[in-house]
């Protein structure tokens, strides 16, 4: 191995969240503001996944006022606290990306039903 890969695998997270592209994911962000810390919740539906190792990104999109915001986020960042899965969609594609040009009832997705745990 090279050094190259000795750093990223020090970088990288040992529990990274299980999600999918098409699930509704809040997202727990730590924020810095001068001396203080605080965790932002930014909710809404991945649309894409890409990269691999160390930098493997994930995209989340939602609606805000009317307005699509999208953010990319690292996986292994250390900013990003965690991923919670709220609901998953049916997908047939690895990027959603024509999510952008839908809006109202046209952008919605098939929910899949969540299985219970024993």
């Amino acid at each position: 191995m090279n050094m190259v890969d000795e750093l990223e695998k020090e970088n990288m997270k040992e529990q990274v969240p299980q999600f999918r592209v098409g699930d509704q994911v809040d997202v727990h962000v730590k924020i810095v503001e001068g001396d203080k810390e605080r965790i932002q919740i930014f909710n809404g539906i991945v649309i894409a996944r890409k990269g691999g190792g160390n930098r493997e990104t994930f995209t989340v999109r939602r609606i805000v006022q009317g307005e699509g915001v999208e953010r990319v986020f690292p996986i292994h960042s250390p900013h990003v606290v965690d991923v919670v899965v709220k609901k998953s969609y049916k997908v047939r594609r690895a990027k959603l990306y024509y999510l952008r040009e839908k809006s109202g009832k046209a952008a919605r997705l098939k929910e899949l039903p969540r299985k219970k745990k024993k």
